[in-house]
């Protein structure tokens, strides 16, 4: 499968290289295969037929990704699992995750990820991938004029009983003075509030460029942290509950005036439209390069488990 320029991600087995099936020659492989240039060229690669076991993954991560993020501001539930290795996110195996950025919302974000197919689901769990330059081209003028100024994060975050993801989850601390570091470092605008209660706002862009290509990508995540995302029926329930701006988060645009809902569900809608599917097989891994591609993921049946690791 392709998008509509003919593009899929790049596929590399051992009858490729001509190595054999094992993890240890995909190490050897990633040891002088020059991956930062493939990636860039590539913009997504899948190692497919190595046979890389649970419990070997890391040496072939050390390779894919040298230096290991944790996830700090990630806003998606997810288990840590091993050394900045956790679960992709935890959500209701019927539903789509939408396509995205890991971390567009945040001041710094990861600009590979790898991910690895410990267990294929039985049916359906792909993860799509979208160009993120055809999906920034796919939308309406009008929208792409509406977000050039940015967009506007919020996230309220509990003290440990609420809503959503705590602040201590968020952030991999219990310290408030961590945490107010790393949100001044941020450039963040925040305060602590009842319960221990933590509320954040940011502005961030709505597009950027690659360092390496020049390409200009549709790069932040309205979609997601909008109401409209959450459907009708959902969206109603909470709207009786509490205000659009007090949910675990929300986004507008970046003068503080609401994003119409036609136009974030355009933006889910095409990046969907555009994507090509990685059919996950146990034992897989994906590289992307998380600028110039988004992910998501299809609805699923039965126990899939795909980690996932991140980089600077």
């Amino acid at each position: 499968m392709t998008d509509r320029n003919g593009w899929a991600p790049f596929e590399v087995t051992p009858g490729d290289i001509g190595a054999e099936a094992t993890p240890e020659a995909l190490a050897a492989y990633l040891d002088s295969a020059g991956l930062d240039s493939l990636l860039v060229r590539e913009k997504a690669v899948v190692f497919r037929g190595f046979k890389v076991p649970d419990d070997g993954l890391d040496p072939v991560l050390d390779r894919l990704l040298p230096r290991r993020l944790a996830y700090v501001h990630g806003n998606s539930p997810r288990t840590k699992v091993g050394s900045n290795v956790y679960t992709s996110t935890e959500y209701p195996q019927e539903y789509t995750i939408s396509m995205h950025n890991e971390m567009s919302y945040a001041h710094a974000w990861p600009t590979r990820l790898a991910f690895y197919c410990a267990v294929a689901p039985a049916t359906g769990g792909a993860t799509p991938i979208v160009d993120a330059a055809l999906w920034l081209e796919s939308l309406d003028d009008e929208v792409r004029e509406a977000f050039a100024g940015g967009v506007r994060y919020t996230q309220n975050l509990h003290g440990g009983r609420g809503l959503g993801k705590s602040w201590q989850d968020t952030f991999e601390t219990d310290d408030r003075d961590e945490v107010d570091t790393f949100l001044k470092g941020a450039q963040a605008e925040w305060s602590w509030g009842p319960g221990d209660s933590l509320r954040t706002s940011q502005v961030r862009h709505s597009t950027v460029r690659h360092p390496h290509t020049a390409a200009e990508v549709w790069f932040n995540q309205s979609d997601q942290w909008h109401p409209a995302s959450l459907g009708d029926e959902t969206a109603k329930a909470l709207a009786q509950i509490m205000p659009a701006d007090e949910l675990p988060q929300y986004v507008t645009f970046a003068d503080g005036s609401p994003i119409p809902d036609a136009y974030v569900l355009q933006v889910r809608d095409r990046g969907l439209e555009h994507a090509v599917d990685v059919n996950w097989r146990e034992g897989d891994l994906l590289v992307i390069d998380n600028v110039l591609v988004g992910h998501g993921r299809r609805p699923f049946t039965g126990p899939r488990r795909v980690l996932v690791a991140m980089s600077d």
